[in-house]
């Protein structure tokens, strides 16, 4: 037994930081069916969290051959029991969103640092551990990177979404690690840039505790969940994360541009949408984050100002004094394109919306499906907060909307739960929501 599983259950689950509220049972009880825990004698004090400070092996030296990934792929294929995994991504210096770093550790095998960009098929690794359970943290972030060079789990443990459906109100690593385990997590390089090579020691170091101990919460959120109640719910989320198809591209992503909602004329629509184009061409080129290029404020700033030359276009926040004549030539020719298009080129303002209308509009437009909505709204809030889990992990907003938009009917027990699994939720999720969605939608 490792320190951190003696600590764990020494002290069942820690309250140092954000453990649910135990209070007798009235957590477990609110869910149907599930055991009332016997009463327990008052808690001896929480010893204060222990700080990790160095993996217990040791910094593996980093797997940047062939050779050594084969070793890796063998050890972890003959290790025992699910495997922790994590990804280092270089968000907000480099294009797009690679992996620059995978992180993992497997009973009998130990931990891994593998070099991505050295080493980049990574299938092998991935085949050697089909059908084992991969454990993460907030899975739905790594999974892209890791998809990319041929990573893909079949099963399945989010310690993140496992922490939200327990209730913990705080459900980073760091602070469930503190208020499972009882271990401090060092957090001071999360956002550096993980491209650079060399990669520091410490760095490595940081990274390596990051699944030191990733299967033992793992244990311990299990047996919190089971005490609950929620572990098949637990488990039917993790499977629906796994079996997920890759995300749709976004359609018109320049339409995410920050301070986009200062942006009203069709005309300077086109100049948000040529600057932005024009700024994640050369990002991709120079592999860079786009924010590196050119901020977003300056392409709403030329876009509200509609600059005639580039001597007004420099003029202008984010196209100042440092920026050489060349690239600003560049801008402005954007900005002229714009200019140039016909009526009908022009990007309309907003996007065809799928489903129902905002709910600020529904007042207006239907108010009797404004008045089921509110009463969804209430009785889901309730609901949650009887379960102690955020709303949004009980059923999707989304999801309330399109029903209350548009409800079955008749609008039966039957027909409301056909409704909700259509629309994506699951056994779970349908068998606690269309009760009180039936009771709601009268109004």
């Amino acid at each position: 037994m490792t320190d951190a599983q003696e600590t764990a259950a020494a002290s069942s689950l820690r309250t140092t930081g954000g453990a649910p509220p135990d209070d007798g049972g009235s957590t477990a009880s609110a869910v149907p069916g599930a055991p009332t825990p016997e009463l327990e004698p008052t808690p001896e004090p929480v010893p204060e969290p222990t700080p990790l400070l160095e993996p217990r092996e040791g910094i593996p030296p980093v797997v940047a051959d062939e050779a050594s990934l084969a070793a890796v792929i063998a050890a972890f294929a003959a290790g025992r029991g699910p495997v922790a995994v994590d990804a280092e991504r270089a968000s907000g210096y480099r294009y797009g969103q690679r992996a620059y770093l995978v992180q993992l550790r497997r009973e009998g095998a130990g931990t891994a640092l593998i070099d991505p960009v050295a080493c980049p098929d990574l299938s092998g690794l991935g085949a050697a551990l089909s059908g084992v359970e991969w454990v993460l943290h907030a899975a739905t972030q790594d999974l892209p990177c890791l998809r990319e060079i041929g990573m893909v789990p079949t099963r399945l443990f989010d310690t993140e979404l496992a922490g939200r459906l327990a209730g913990f109100p705080r459900v980073g690593l760091g602070a469930m690690v503190e208020s499972v385990l009882g271990f401090v997590l060092e957090k001071g390089h999360s956002a550096v840039d993980w491209s650079t090579r060399p990669l520091p020691e410490p760095w490595l170091r940081y990274a390596a505790l990051d699944v030191e101990l990733l299967v033992d919460l793992r244990d311990a959120l299990e047996k919190e969940l089971d005490r609950q109640g929620k572990l098949e719910w637990a488990h039917q989320e993790f499977d629906a994360i796994a079996s997920a198809p890759p995300p749709e591209p976004r359609k018109d992503p320049w339409r995410r541009t920050s301070g986009m909602h200062k942006v009203r004329r069709r005309r300077q629509l086109g100049v948000v949408r040529e600057l932005w184009q024009t700024r994640d061409r050369i990002a991709q080129r120079r592999d860079v984050s786009p924010g590196k290029v050119l901020p977003d404020a300056a392409i709403v700033e030329a876009a509200l100002a509609l600059p005639v030359n580039v001597h007004a276009l420099a003029a202008l926040n984010g196209f100042g004094h440092r920026m050489g004549r060349r690239q600003l030539e560049q801008w402005q020719a954007a900005v002229d394109r714009a200019k140039e298009l016909t009526e009908a080129q022009l990007p309309q303002p907003g996007q065809p919306v799928a489903g129902p209308p905002p709910p600020r509009a529904w007042a207006d437009k239907d108010p009797e499906a404004a008045a089921r909505l509110s009463a969804a709204r209430t009785a889901v809030s309730a609901l949650a907060e009887r379960l102690n889990m955020p709303q949004e992990n009980l059923i999707a907003p989304d999801t309330v909307r399109r029903v209350c938009w548009e409800p079955p009917a008749p609008a039966d027990a039957e027909s409301v739960a056909d409704a909700l699994a259509g629309l994506g939720a699951r056994p779970w999720q349908v068998e606690q929501v269309a009760p009180v969605l039936v009771a709601a939608l009268p109004a």
